[in-house]
C-alpha cells in the first residue's frame, strides 16, 4: 500500500499530510488536481450499472 500511496503523490492526486503530535500522525488529502478524475469514475460507474448483468454472468 505504500507504494500505491508514493505513487498517488507524485502524480499529484494525494497530498501527504504529517502532523507533529506524538506520536506521529499521517494522514492523506484528495487534491483539486484528483477532481478532474470525477467524470472518468462517473462514466465508469454508469458503464457498470448498465452491464452489471452480462460481468456477473458466469
Amino acid at each position: 500500500m505504500a507504494k500505491e500511496l508514493k505513487d498517488l503523490e507524485q502524480h499529484k492526486l494525494i497530498q501527504r499530510i504529517v502532523t507533529n503530535d506524538y506520536p506521529v500522525k499521517i494522514t492523506y488529502r484528495w487534491t483539486p488536481y484528483a477532481n478532474t478524475l470525477i467524470p472518468i469514475i462517473d462514466a465508469l460507474k454508469e458503464w457498470e450499472i448498465k452491464h452489471r448483468q452480462e460481468v456477473l454472468k458466469k
